[in-house]
Parts: C-alpha cells; structure tokens; sequence
C-alpha cells in the first residue's frame, strides 16, 4: 500500500538528515504542512533545536498578491517558518526520493478569530468560538477557497490534503483546555457546535427555523447535560426535537458540501493536470473538527478520494468503501506517535484490518513527532 507520513517544514529545514531518515522508514510520499494552525510542537532529532512554537496560524510560505487589500488574508509564519520553509523542505525531501504532497488546513485559525470576531462560530449560548471560522459566512468562505487553492498549488507538490474543509466546533485541543469537567458525548458536542451568527441565523430563517426559537431549544436540551443526568451516548433525537435536528443537519450540510464544492474546484483550476485533492473525513455528515463530517457518497464525487482517521479502529473507512470507491483513494490514518495515543507496534496488523475494509493507502502521523523507537517499529511494519 502506497504510504505517506506527515511532516512540518521545521522537521526538516536546518537537518541536512531528515529527509534521508524519512525516506527510509519505507513511506513513498510525504504530507507536508503549507497552511497550520497555532502548535508547540517536539522536535527529537533536529540539530538545532527541540521543541517549535507555531504562535498562530499561519501560511508556511511567502503568501501571494491575491490578499492585497484584503481583510481577510493569511498570516505569515514567524522565525518558527521563516521565508518559503515549505519549499525548502519539499526540495529536500524531494531530492530524497520522495513524493511531495500538501497538507492544508482550513476552517481552524484561532488569530483570525481573535482580530475579526465576527468571523467565528456563536454557539446558542452567545459564546464565540474564535479557533473556528464560521463556513456559512460568505467573507470567510471566499478566504478559506482561495487559501485553498494557493496553499495547495506549491510547487513541487503533486497533490493536497485538505483538513477541517468543513465545519468547526466546540471539539478543540485550546490552550489549557478546561472543558472536560461535564462529559459530552456524540450530541451534546452538536448542539454546542451549531452556529448562530448572522449568517447562520439567515440560513435557519430561509429552512423555516427561527433561531431565537431554536437556540432556546437548543439551550433546553442541554440542561440535563450539565446537571449530569444524560449518559454521553444519549442520541441526537433524545435531546432535540427530531424536526428541529432535521432542518439543522440539512442547512449544515448543505453549506459544508457547498465548500467542499467550490474548494476542491478552485484548487482543481490552480493545480496542473494529475493533481490529486483528497479531503481529512468523516463519514459522520454532522460531525465537525479537523477530519470534517461528509456525505460519503457525495464527497467521493467530488475529491479524489479521502484520508480517514483510523487510530481508534479502522471501521470508519467501512462507509467510504460502500459506495463502490472505484479509483477513489481512501487513506487510513494512522497515529504512530506511541506518546500522543498511537501505536506503532500495532500498525502492520491495523494497516491489514484497514486493508480488508476497503483502504487502499496509508497515512502516518508523525514523522517528525514521533520518537527513534516509534520509526524503528514503523520501518520494521512498512517493510
């Protein structure tokens, strides 16, 4: 199975090793970040330094003339990423043999909510959430498609993978995060991730809901949450009037298969011919993070294929491969950063069982996170 390992440009830049040692864990490609988010990350192996911070979310490269006078545009990085950091490390991992794809991520930008409020997610309680962008918002959607297609379209890249190209929500790592103290489960986690900013609340008017109604009834729904007396896996429909969740879930929905849309068409138009777009997924259409909840059949149709995340199980590649894949790439994701809940000695068993439910490729993450023990045990599974 065709292999491919993430990688930050500061795994490689200033380590004339790294992209040698990448290669030879046995990967054939590299999913290398040209747009990230805010991260402390480790570093084990780098000669100059052990541990990165990403201060904010940034572009991982000199951003382009499209943004001038524009509100809405791209961070550049800071001394973490100085000047083209994706292009130097995509050369030298090119030089190494390996194939280089992007990794972009979208909807997730905790600056641009903190320096342009409006932009963020209102849950119904009136909390803003500036780690995520609101995706019904026509400003942040056309910002988010042409990051998109100029975060993509590096050169030297072959193809993209685009993360949280969808809804955003409450589910965040945030810093110091302090959230955990009432457990939310599958729908509690959805009421607190429906938006009620303006635009939201024009989306919930046109589909026949009024939204002071419905965030009251969302806000109803959760008291039995906080006062403890619901079990996390209570469904949807227990919590929230069955009609009202319908009308909720097809607004969601229809918004976030609009930007899958027009985002993988952009990125198509920027991209030479044979660029591959695949999407992080989750065949959960009203789920919302990082690996965006899909419609499986409809995102297939759009995208080249998807990569999955697979760390708990590989089961949720099961209803990608339903619909008759085809040529479709569905990459499962693997963790294989024994510290941050993965396992490494495990993956060939986990790449098999993955293979059996329909995966036709690999993905790893971290190449650059991951301890010497961690790569000792995924070269010995990759070969």
């Amino acid at each position: 199975m065709k292999t491919s390992a993430f990688v930050y440009p500061w795994d490689v830049n200033g380590d004339p090793e790294a992209a040698r040692r990448i290669a030879e864990l046995g990967v054939q490609q590299v999913t290398l970040a040209s747009a990230y988010h805010s991260t402390r990350a480790l570093t084990p192996r780098h000669p100059s330094h052990r541990i990165v911070t990403a201060e904010h979310a940034s572009v991982l490269y000199p951003p382009g003339e499209r943004w001038q006078g524009r509100t809405l545009r791209p961070y550049e990085a800071g001394d973490w990423a100085p000047g083209d950091a994706f292009g130097a490390a995509a050369s030298a991992l090119g030089e190494a043999g390996l194939e280089v794809h992007t990794w972009v991520v979208l909807a997730h930008n905790s600056r641009m909510g903190a320096e342009h409020p409006d932009t963020s997610v209102v849950n119904a309680y009136g909390d803003r959430y500036p780690w995520a962008p609101c995706i019904a918002q026509p400003a942040t959607r056309a910002y988010l498609v042409d990051l998109a297609a100029e975060a993509a379209v590096r050169p030297g890249a072959r193809g993209t993978e685009l993360e949280s190209c969808g809804w955003y929500g409450l589910a965040h790592l945030h810093a110091h995060d302090k959230t955990g103290g009432v457990g939310l489960g599958d729908a509690a986690q959805y009421l607190m991730s429906l938006c009620f900013c303006g635009s939201c609340r024009e989306g919930y008017t046109g589909a026949g809901l009024g939204p002071d109604a419905l965030a009251a009834s969302v806000r109803a729904a959760l008291e039995p949450v906080w006062r403890g007396e619901t079990a996390p896996d209570v469904p949807l429909d227990k919590l929230l009037d069955a009609e009202l969740l319908a009308a909720t879930r097809e607004f969601r929905s229809s918004v976030s298969r609009a930007l899958q849309e027009e985002t993988v068409a952009a990125v198509r138009a920027a991209a030479p011919a044979g660029f591959q777009v695949l999407l992080h997924a989750d065949p959960v259409a009203y789920h919302c993070g990082a690996n965006a909840g899909v419609d499986p059949a409809h995102i297939l149709g759009v995208a080249d294929g998807v990569v999955v995340p697979c760390t708990g199980g590989a089961d949720l590649i099961a209803p990608f491969a339903a619909e008759g894949a085809g040529a479709a790439v569905l990459a499962a994701n693997f963790t294989v950063v024994s510290g941050m809940g993965g396992a490494p000695a495990r993956l060939r068993a986990d790449a098999a069982r993955a293979a059996e439910l329909g995966a036709t490729e690999l993905r790893l993450y971290h190449a650059g996170l991951a301890s010497d023990t961690d790569l000792e045990l995924v070269r010995a599974a990759l070969r």
